[in-house]
């Protein structure tokens, strides 16, 4: 019986052994970011880790191992952001407005009032790894300090020179551009000077505007860390990170062994069976099939200018194809009788359907990955950030096509 004991005791310990306490920190407010990473963390958890996520899309039904930390105000100016970036502004002031949005997302988190009396408290809790969003929020890696525990950042757009920074990589601006440049890895001798200019501006930017006030933050709210370990070293020590790119998608560039690919993630290999009206509304298309329409969570059809609005209508009117449109409103005034139309889709499984035709979207990484892994073909509307160079290189591939929202 001792033996027997002994036995089963030695059996549970490695198990016990392996568990770790798991501080993920991801509070960007478009649904899409957490969307790529969750399935992650919830493998985690379902291996046995503890996990305590910091989003702004807590779980609707408990999982076990995992906490969630609801950050409600990161979503007071984010509708702003995305209005402000649509509208013609310089390479300066496109940097203001995206540091200052990062800014305060990163005060969000920080005087968020669970983090502040369950997470910052010196020895009121502990966590053996730190998991972040690698963006721009620098002084949430002051976690890694506090908890004196390695650091692993996930970049839900691939790699640019401020992800390299984190692991020590470097990419020449000669053949790799800006994420939010909108060029090619064949650039011409003036594009390549853009490139370059472009990418000091908002070097500068990030140096001299952005981490003065993430320096100030980092002070304030680990004031204990923040005299061991300076924020301009801790952001330049990250363990790894994972990075939500392709090799088939992205440009050629060098990567030091622990920045690693991990394009598609999220996606699962078994499609969920549709709702019944979408399922019938799909198989009613016929032999012409079902065009796609999404433009994403970050910007919204249903504030499109009337114009374009209309314009898009007449034209899925005028369609042999029956098209689902992501539209984020119940009535669509004017819906011909061959557009379905609802606030959310299951998009993965919507393009694992065999009738599904075209993917028209509006390129943001993931649903670029999306539509490769389930052969689709795209039509390309981007609007900012990272789109326009995805759907370039998308184009470039041959299974993309850019366009403007015109009748043609």
């Amino acid at each position: 019986m001792h033996a027997l004991r002994i036995g089963f005791l030695l059996l549970t310990l490695p198990a016990y052994l392996q568990a770790a306490r798991i501080l993920a920190i991801f509070p960007f407010p478009g649904p899409s970011q957490y969307i790529n990473v969750v399935p992650y963390l919830k493998e985690l958890a379902g291996r046995g880790h503890h996990v305590t996520s910091v989003n702004a899309f807590p779980q609707k039904k408990p999982v076990a191992n995992f906490r969630d930390v609801f950050l409600p105000d990161v979503f007071d100016n984010y509708n702003e952001l995305i209005n402000e970036l649509s509208e013609p502004m310089n390479l300066w002031q496109g940097n203001n407005a995206i540091n200052k949005f990062f800014v305060d997302i990163t005060r969000c988190v920080l005087a968020n009032k669970e983090v502040t009396e369950t997470l910052l408290p010196p020895g009121k809790d502990h966590f053996d790894l730190i998991i972040v969003e690698a963006l721009r929020s620098d002084a949430y890696y002051g976690f890694a300090a506090h908890f004196n525990a390695p650091i692993i950042g996930i970049s839900t757009y691939g790699t640019d020179w401020n992800i390299d920074s984190l692991v020590g990589n470097e990419s020449p601006l000669s053949y790799t551009p800006l994420a939010t440049g909108g060029l090619t890895d064949r650039m011409t001798f003036l594009e390549r000077l853009s490139n370059f200019v472009d990418t000091t501006v908002a070097w500068i930017n990030f140096k001299f505007v952005h981490m003065p006030e993430q320096e100030k933050m980092y002070a304030k709210y680990f004031p204990e860390a923040s005299q061991r370990v300076k924020l301009t070293d801790l952001n330049r020590n990250f363990s790894l990170v994972l990075l939500n790119q392709h090799f088939s998608l992205s440009f050629s560039r060098p990567y030091v062994p622990n920045m690693i690919e991990v394009g598609g993630l999220h996606i699962s290999h078994k499609p969920a069976p549709l709702p019944k009206d979408l399922e019938e509304f799909i198989q009613g298309s016929g032999e012409h099939g079902v065009i796609y329409f999404s433009l994403g969570s970050n910007v919204l059809s249903k504030d499109l200018p009337a114009e374009r609005r209309d314009l898009i209508l007449k034209t899925f009117a005028s369609l042999p194809q029956r098209v689902l449109w992501k539209f984020e409103d119940d009535k669509l005034p004017g819906k011909p009788s061959n557009v379905f139309i609802s606030k959310w889709f299951p998009q993965p499984d919507i393009l694992a359907h065999p009738k599904v035709k075209l993917f028209i979207t509006h390129g943001g990484l993931l649903s670029t990955i999306e539509s490769i892994h389930h052969g689709k073909p795209v039509l390309g509307l981007p609007f900012f950030y990272d789109q326009i160079l995805n759907v370039r290189r998308a184009t470039q591939a041959g299974f993309a096509r850019l366009e403007s929202i015109t009748r043609q």
